[in-house]
């Protein structure tokens, strides 16, 4: 059976994670309003802009559907933004969303501004080989809580983290020609 894998779509690089969860035989559809995350396996909150992401979860009023989700125990997958919208970090303004799906604090643009975005081949638990990764005004991880494992780390950062439902990945694995990361995702679904 086909799993059926939702994409938020309110900003960000949407297209390029429909294009890499098609290329590995799932079901892909972009998630707009609270009606398409019914009969969703999993969902990928992708990078873009955390503050305009968030605002918009709200103007669309995904923000309870999305934890509606989560309490169901579906799959998600943070990745950059979406990082930082999955996280418990208390940390950022009273008006900033964040969903509290993972117990992590954050650091966002943690590696720099634009200019220093930059690619590496990252060792990634539970992936035998090192994970093209490509970070873009990355965040990175501070601290992690109670069931969270650390999969990845670059200059004694943190970029990528997991408990029993949530991914989290500082860098954008939707921008390479890897699938690895999105099929170890899928694993969590299964």
């Amino acid at each position: 059976m086909t799993k059926k894998i939702g994409v938020l779509a309110l900003q960000g690089a949407v297209t390029e994670h429909l294009q890499a969860l098609t290329k590995l035989g799932v079901t892909a559809t972009a998630v707009k309003l609270p009606a398409d995350l019914e009969d969703l396996d999993g969902l990928i909150i992708p990078g873009g802009e955390s503050t305009a992401i968030g605002r918009l979860i709200r103007e669309q009023h995904l923000e309870d559907p999305l934890r509606a989700f989560y309490a169901a125990g579906k799959a998600i997958f943070g990745t950059c933004a979406g990082l930082i919208l999955c996280s418990t970090d208390s940390s950022h303004a009273p008006e900033e969303l964040r969903l509290g799906f993972i117990d992590i604090a954050v650091e966002r643009n943690g590696f720099g501004r634009q200019v220093d975005s930059f690619e590496a081949l990252l060792p990634f638990e539970g992936i035998p080989e090192p994970v093209e990764s490509v970070f873009i005004r990355a965040p990175y991880i501070r601290t992690v809580g109670n069931g969270v494992r650390v999969l990845a780390s670059i200059e004694g950062k943190i970029v990528a983290a997991e408990n029993d439902q949530i991914l989290v990945t500082a860098f954008h694995p939707e921008l390479t020609d890897d699938l690895s990361v999105f099929e170890y995702f899928l694993e969590k679904i299964s």
